[in-house]
This record gives C-alpha cells, structure tokens and sequence, in this order.
C-alpha cells in the first residue's frame, strides 16, 4: 500500500510540477551521431527538500525524461524533406517506437548542482539507433552503373568535402549543408549516385551517416586524416569537392558527373557506398545543433 501511495504521490506531483520544475538542454552532435542531454529539476519549483526528498527528484526526472525529449527526437531531419515527425505523420514510424528509441539512452547518475538549487540527470542517446528505424530492405539497392566505365583507381573510402556555402541547386541561392540521418549524394546532372537503400545492414550493426569538420582532413600525417576519419575512409580516400548542395533541407551533396564516375565505374568503389566508406565534411557550425526546451511540447503530432 505504501508503494501505491508513494508512485500516486510522484504522478500528481509530475502532473502539477513537471512544466516550471523541469528542464533540458543539450546537442546533436553530428560527428559523434549523439544526443547529449541533461534535465534539471528545480527542488524549490518542485517543493522537494534534501536529503529526504532525492529519490522523490529522481523519479520526477524519469517521469519527465521521455516528454522533454520526445520534441527534439521529432525534429531530427530524416532526409533532405522529411523529419521524424513527419515519419510519425504519415504513420511510417510510430510514436511507441520513438518512445522505445528515448529509453535507450544512457543516464549518468543523478547529481546535485553546485548550489544544491537543482538536481540534474545526464542522457547519451546513439543516432545510429534511430537510424535503424529506417532501414528495412534486406538486399541493397544496386549503385547506377556506367556504360563502359573508363580506367578508375581503386580507394579505400569516398570523402565529400562540403565544408563552406555553396550553391543551392535550382535556387539561384547559396547555402550551408547541413546534416541529416540519411543524405543523398547528386551528380552535376542531378542523378542519384547513393541514398540509403544502397546500404548493407549488416546483422547487430546498423550503418550510419558519418561527418567531420575541416580540422580532421588537414592534420601533419601522411594521409592528412585524423583516426576517426582514417578509420571510416581509410588512408587513401577519394577526395572530392561537393559542388552544391541539394534538398528543402540543405542536406545532400552534389558532385561533379566526371567525379561520380570515379565512383560508379569501379566495383571496389562502388562497395565503399554499399559499406557507408563515406564522409561528408561539414562546416563546424553545422555539426552541433544545441536545443533549450523548459516544457513537454510535440511538434504537430495529432
């Protein structure tokens, strides 16, 4: 009975606090493919007063976790036109499954703020594991193949340098691409050269996006790459200057066409796109997207 009692007494606290009481700040990081996130629970907003009331905090922080998150979740661009929200709409993706995918996080013990003033939880959650949402074919998808495809060296990765404003195509406009779970790499002649349906997913292990910024490809090595890009590309990529970008959301590359056939005309290039062997190179202001929201909000799911 005491137990019913105590989580009777947590729900209507959560239901009566949970908007001024509870916050959460944090990022996407692209280059890591995380969300890094903290809540904080206000004690005094909370009427909760230590060291009595910490568990009582805790569990108004699990109670409020989900609906804090669930906001920036939804807004995470899929692609170059459709966010998660807009999966949910559609009823492509249900919410129960973003739910699931907020659960998966790894949470820091609770800790104390410095002036006791507040009681804060740390989550990580793995963009690689919203990303496996999305992917459900079983075979990949064949990458175009060129009509007798001249001589191409061999690479052990493809590495897309987008690192500054570029023109957006069809506009007449320029921008600064952006970052997205799944971008689609366009030719000069607007052909699709690789979207996600070309990827293998392989069993326990689902194939992400991978982004860097400028820093890691100029680096006083023999290859110029830092470890993590090295380990993604390899030490002799394909370099290749994005020419624009593409998407109402500026996020898929364009290359030139005699590039793309670097690319299409090999078969070992053309497994480093069945493998994901791409990085793209981002501006740094583009690969950390920070969020502030101080109330459960749900961005036009009905």
């Amino acid at each position: 009975m005491r137990k019913i009692f105590f989580s009777l007494q947590i729900l209507l606290l959560s239901a009566a606090w949970a908007e001024p009481a509870l916050g959460i700040t944090g990022a996407v990081n692209w280059e890591k493919m995380t969300i890094e996130a903290q809540v904080s629970l206000d004690l005094a907003s909370a009427g909760i007063r230590l060291p009595t009331g910490r568990s009582q905090g805790e569990e108004l922080i699990r109670a409020g976790y989900s609906g804090l998150i669930r906001p920036r979740i939804l807004s995470l661009p899929v692609d170059s036109s459709r966010t998660v929200a807009d999966y949910v709409r559609s009823g492509d993706l249900s919410l129960s499954r973003v739910e699931a995918f907020a659960w998966k996080a790894q949470l820091r013990p609770p800790a104390h703020s410095a002036d006791l003033s507040s009681l804060n939880a740390a989550y990580r959650l793995n963009l690689a594991d919203l990303a496996a949402e999305f992917l459900s074919h079983t075979r990949p998808a064949e990458p175009p193949r060129i009509i007798a495809p001249p001589p191409s060296a061999d690479h052990t990765g493809i590495l897309i340098i987008a690192g500054e404003e570029l023109p957006l195509h069809g506009t007449g406009r320029s921008a600064i691409p952006l970052p997205c779970l799944f971008p689609k790499i366009w030719d000069t002649d607007m052909n699709l050269v690789y979207e996600k349906n070309m990827l293998e997913v392989p069993d326990g292990k689902t194939p992400a996006p991978h982004y860097t910024g400028r820093a890691k490809i100029f680096l006083p090595s023999p290859s110029g790459l830092s470890p993590e890009v090295s380990e993604v590309v390899g030490e002799r990529p394909l370099r290749i200057l994005a020419r624009g970008v593409f998407g109402i959301r500026p996020t898929d590359p364009v290359i030139h066409r005699d590039d793309a056939v670097l690319i299409l005309s090999s078969e070992n290039n053309r497994r480093l796109l069945r493998e994901g062997r791409v990085m793209i190179v981002l501006d740094d202001r583009a690969l950390e997207d920070p969020f502030n929201l101080d109330r459960e909000k749900n961005p036009g799911i009905r």
